[in-house]
Formats: C-alpha cells, structure tokens, sequence
C-alpha cells in the first residue's frame, strides 16, 4: 500500500514539474494535482528561482475573441481536439492539454513566431469550452473553426485570418522583425 502512494506521489510531483516548466500558475498547479500548496511553492521556487506569481487567473472570455489571440487559441483548440479524438482515451484531461500546448509551441517554433497563448491561458480555455462559455464558428470563406462565445449567432462569420482588422500586425514588434531591405522598399517612393 505504501509503494502506490510513493508512486502517486512521484506521478504528481513529475506532473508539478512539467507543468512549472511550461509556466504553469499555482492556481493550475493546486486544481490539477494533489500536491499541498507549500510544497508546490517549494518545488517552483526551486526549478524557476523565484516565488510563483500572484494575482487571479483570466476569467474573461473575451481575451479569447480579440485577433491575434483568437487566431492562436483556435490553433491551441484544433490540436487539443485532435489529440482528445485521436489518443487513445489513455490521457488524461491534463495531460491532453500539455501533448497539445507543446505541440501548440512546437508548432510557432517551426514558423519562427512567439507563441500568443500561456499554457495557463491554454488550461482555461479548455475549462471555458467544457462550461459551454466557448464553442467554435466555421468560418464561410476558409472552413476553419474559430473560438467564439457560445450562442452568438453570426450568419456569415468570416474568421480574422480571412479578414484581419485594419491594424493587424502593425505593431512595433512587428515592424522591429521587417527586414531593412525590406523597410527599405516599402519606405521609398517608386519612381515612375
């Protein structure tokens, strides 16, 4: 009886330690294991050097909605979905999360972009699609599905992808990353 909970107990804390690594909350840390709150402030303290963050987690929904985050938690939510379809039913709700947020980094790595979305973030909008504040609309020009709130009605809903707003991408990171050559020739007027 004592070696099960010694492997318990190894399983959570392992489960703990991949979950700090990828910037996991205390909050998301105390809801998915059974480890006490000390020794999971213990265990972050010593893999990160510092006291875990405060403050609340995210609780609106609407961060999800806005365009660059939409586009990046639909792409977190598609892989998630795959991999809940297609594992096997031997993962668990957590660790189905993790297979899909480092897919989801593997995937913005490969494309050289920051990833957008926190594994924190990634926990909470799966916890907001099984609460039924979160579902998907296809959109009528590519098909993707897009997060969206549950129930709005959008007869014709054209995606951010398909249609970005006026200001998409025109931030200063963005122009930071243009290459000069680039700059260059977008900056000078062409001769006719």
């Amino acid at each position: 009886m004592a070696t099960r909970s010694v492997i318990a107990e190894v399983r959570e804390t392992t489960l703990a330690i991949e979950l700090i690594e990828l910037g996991a909350r205390l909050q998301l840390l105390e809801a998915e294991t059974n480890l006490s709150r000390d020794r999971l402030i213990r265990l972050y303290k010593e893999l990160k050097g510092a006291s875990p963050p405060k403050g609340m987690l995210p609780y609106s929904t609407d961060w999800f909605l806005t365009w660059q985050p939409n586009i990046h938690s639909s792409l977190f939510h598609a892989i998630f979905r795959f991999i809940v379809a297609h594992g096997g039913g031997s993962l668990t709700g957590i660790q189905s999360i993790v297979k899909s947020y480092r897919l989801y980094l593997e995937h913005m790595s490969l494309h050289g972009e920051e990833p957008v979305l926190s594994l924190t973030r990634a926990w909470t909008l799966v916890r907001y699609f099984d609460s039924g504040m979160l579902q998907t609309n296809a959109c009528t020009r590519c098909g993707g599905h897009f997060v969206a709130h549950a129930y709005d009605l959008r007869p014709g809903y054209v995606c951010g992808l398909c249609q970005p707003p006026s200001r998409a991408g025109k931030t200063g990171k963005a122009r930071a990353r243009q290459p000069a050559s680039n700059a260059a020739s977008v900056a000078a007027p062409v001769a006719a």
